[in-house]
């Protein structure tokens, strides 16, 4: 298995694969061409915009050189072919969206189980790489979420990687929620006896040839304390 674990796989508001740290290129590389891509939801029972954003990623990726023999899309509809489309897929995307909601799906289906063996790539974006860690950080997004004592913020995840990664930094750095600064309030709370590993976008978490390393700019949080690991055109050997 190959993966790329990503805060976004484009940049914004360019319709093409973010060429940041390599990205776009050591996707190009590494995806079989044409593949079989297996698009697995975020929100297994919003059909409609599950396959709006599949339709406008499948358009990034094709302009990023991406070739494709056929798409295929996991939510409620076909949950239980899963495995079925599992086995058929060579190239697995995790949409981003609610981790929480997208984490259930992904359990009630059992892909940490049915992506067992997988011998393609697989692509997570946002709560997708959120949610592939072993022990997932479900940091509070929504209102209320922050300040609610039955929100779980730890749940078990698809155990591709022990990193547990907060995307989007440079968007989410300044954010207020419940009345509390995101991550000085609340992640750097949750952080004692953990490590977060927060990327920009740019930066994701690559597997190949069994070694594990993040390319691009990087920050840990940790005992509730943050610190700079890397910069942009770095690769980090974990």
């Amino acid at each position: 298995m190959t993966y790329f674990l990503t805060s976004r796989h484009n940049t914004p508001g360019i319709s093409d694969l973010n060429p940041a740290n390599d990205f776009a290129a050591e996707l190009r590389r590494t995806v079989k061409r044409p593949c079989k891509a297996l698009i697995v939801c975020s929100s297994p029972d919003d059909t409609e915009k599950t396959e709006l954003y599949s339709g406008m990623m499948v358009g990034n990726f094709r302009d990023g050189g991406l070739e494709f023999s056929e798409v295929r899309i996991l939510d409620r509809r076909n949950q239980d072919r899963a495995g079925e489309l599992v086995r058929w897929a060579d190239f697995i995307v995790l949409m981003g969206g609610h981790v929480p909601t997208q984490n259930r799906f992904f359990n009630e289906i059992g892909l940490r189980e049915l992506l067992t063996g997988f011998d393609g790539v697989i692509l997570g974006i946002s709560a997708g790489s959120m949610n592939s860690a072993k022990v997932v950080y479900a940091q509070p997004e929504l209102e209320g979420e922050a300040v609610d004592p039955a929100y779980q913020r730890f749940l078990p995840g698809l155990g591709l990687t022990r990193v547990m990664i907060l995307p989007h930094y440079q968007e989410l750095k300044d954010d207020l929620l419940d009345g509390m600064r995101l991550f000085e309030e609340i992640a750097f709370l949750d952080s004692f006896g953990r490590r977060f590993y927060v990327f920009p976008d740019g930066t994701y978490l690559d597997l190949h040839d069994g070694r594990e390393e993040i390319r691009g700019e990087a920050w840990v949080i940790e005992d509730g304390a943050m610190r700079k690991i890397s910069e942009n055109g770095d690769v980090t050997v974990l």
